[in-house]
């Protein structure tokens, strides 16, 4: 199912780890059933997901929205490691080791006075076969950018980094928060290895464009801009608007998410179509 994704990242091709039977006595016949229950379990992708430093606004897109992804992660992929979607995870006795994964979904920023947000975000990339930045704060760092220490709960944490400054990041799906109906079309994609389809989330993990000006300077200035308006629509804080037809940007209330520029159809025009249409 994963073959053509871990051969393209370069992912884990070991199967998970089977139960051993016991054959000492007849007495264990009874015990043999339940023992076989892995084997089928293992057949599934095994999702990870990790919380770092942000608001959780994408776990709650995750877990609250049961008519779209209630099928997705109880049928068709295996969630083996987290703390706030299963009680596993490295930390005191909980989890002594993190297990492998095909797809860990990694939410927030990493703090890097945060030491034990540092070593999970560094030991799930040697477990993972894909790494997928979940939300604008995992991408672009967000709002957590802003952060200089002193806040209430943590007045140590100071510095806060898009998870690409410390790990390669394989895809990224962007929003602040994340859509429920794009988590669970790029598990599905997964699942059945359609990387046409992942293309776009492929290339914006490695995309450092993150805020309305970056809308304004490489797509309005050049010339691209159709007047469509999904910047404005995808903006969460209504930072970006519209003037005579063209986005505006009001950097006091941009947190760079960098969902406008996502969003925006004309941001992703290949280098040949873009001479093609402005005669260059």
């Amino acid at each position: 199912m994963f073959d053509k994704l871990k051969k393209a990242f370069g992912g884990s091709s070991k199967p998970a780890p089977k139960v051993e039977e016991k054959v000492e006595d007849v007495v264990y016949v009874e015990t043999k059933a339940p023992a076989e229950e892995p084997k089928t379990a293992s057949s599934k992708p095994r999702i990870g997901y990790i919380h770092l430093s942000g608001c959780t606004g994408d776990a709650m897109s995750l877990t609250e929205n049961y008519d779209i992804l209630s099928t997705v992660l109880t049928d068709m992929v295996d969630i083996v490691y987290g703390q706030t979607l299963v009680d596993k995870w490295i930390h005191g006795t909980f989890a002594e080791e993190m297990p492998e994964m095909d797809l860990c979904l990694i939410e927030g920023s990493v703090c890097l006075q945060d030491e034990h947000s540092v070593h999970e975000l560094l030991e799930a990339r040697k477990k993972s076969g894909l790494i997928a930045a979940f939300g604008s704060c995992a991408i672009t760092g967000c709002f957590t950018t802003y952060a200089r220490g002193g806040q209430q709960a943590q007045p140590k944490h100071e510095s806060f980094l898009p998870i690409s400054s410390l790990v390669k990041v394989d895809l990224a799906l962007p929003g602040c928060p994340t859509a429920p109906e794009m988590i669970a079309k790029t598990i599905v994609a997964l699942c059945e290895g359609d990387l046409d389809y992942l293309k776009p989330a492929m290339d914006w993990a490695a995309c450092d464009k993150g805020c309305g000006c970056d809308v304004l300077t490489n797509v309005v200035r050049q010339g691209l801009c159709s007047g469509c308006g999904t910047c404005a629509l995808a903006c969460p804080t209504r930072a970006m608007g519209f003037s005579e037809g063209r986005p505006s940007c009001d950097k006091d209330r941009c947190v760079k998410c960098g969902s406008c520029y996502m969003m925006c159809p004309r941001s992703w025009l290949p280098e040949e179509r873009i001479k093609k249409e402005t005669g260059l």
